[in-house]
């Protein structure tokens, strides 16, 4: 009896320790339509992708197929990342399926021009947490810039100097959101052409209508993906979105 009970317990233990050890492999799906411009480092950033998702042991699948926002293809996956999208890229009955997997506890991360989307669906601006306004033209629309953490010791910024000069094309936005929560910010004097003077937010996340929405302004050049500390801060973001490290499916 004894021998049976300690084998019953042994076994007991085994099944919970396997099933406490399988972890749920994130699976992202990255969509890049394009309704207007449409920036090369496009290219950049699903390389960039496709390398972290082999170096961090998760799924990617690249889309610009807007029929993919069903219910039946978006609850494959943990989170969507909108990699420089622009313009008008899915239709009503899109957006209602996109809606209902945020709402369901999907994840949403934005790249850049994530922002120059979709300006006539206000559930879209809401998730995003902006819209984009303008970026400096005059001398170059690519500038160097002084970078601050406005959140040490934080999942998002984890590594980070307390400011950080770095190179890119800087968003300036409207309707901001006041439910961000704000992680980098920008300082307008840096650079020439700034139109958020006061406070220019250009990364951050928050919990939205069931779901999780990453956002980072970070993301024109063809450089920034080859940046450890933008692929950090993004691979931060994608693990927040798609819901830690042991996602629920």
């Amino acid at each position: 009896m004894r021998s049976a009970i300690l084998l019953f317990t042994i076994l007991a233990v085994a099944f919970v320790f396997n099933g406490c050890s399988k972890k749920e492999k994130i699976n992202v799906l990255v969509f890049s339509k394009t309704e207007g411009y449409r920036h090369e480092s496009i290219s950049a950033g699903k390389d960039a992708l496709t390398k972290m998702a082999n170096e961090k042991d998760f799924k990617v699948v690249f889309t610009e197929d807007a029929e993919q926002f069903n219910e039946r293809e978006l609850k494959k996956y943990n989170t969507v990342l909108f990699l420089n999208t622009t313009g008008d890229v899915l239709n009503e009955a899109q957006q209602n399926a996109f809606e209902r997997y945020i709402q369901a506890g999907g994840g949403y991360v934005g790249v850049h021009s994530a922002t120059d989307t979709e300006y006539e669906w206000p559930w879209y601006g809401g998730l995003a947490g902006a819209y984009f306004l303008d970026h400096p033209s005059d001398p170059s629309n690519v500038q160097k810039g002084k970078f601050t953490v406005t959140q040490k010791d934080h999942w998002a910024t984890k590594g980070m100097p307390d400011e950080f000069e770095r190179e890119d094309e800087f968003y300036s936005f409207k309707n901001i959101s006041p439910n961000i929560n704000v992680v980098l910010t920008i300082d307008d004097k840096s650079y020439i052409g700034g139109s958020n003077p006061e406070y220019h937010p250009m990364s951050w996340y928050q919990e939205y209508k069931g779901g999780r929405s990453f956002y980072t302004a970070m993301g024109h050049t063809n450089e920034t993906f080859e940046e450890p500390l933008f692929l950090n801060h993004l691979w931060a973001g994608i693990l927040y979105a798609a819901g830690g490290d042991a996602p629920s499916p």
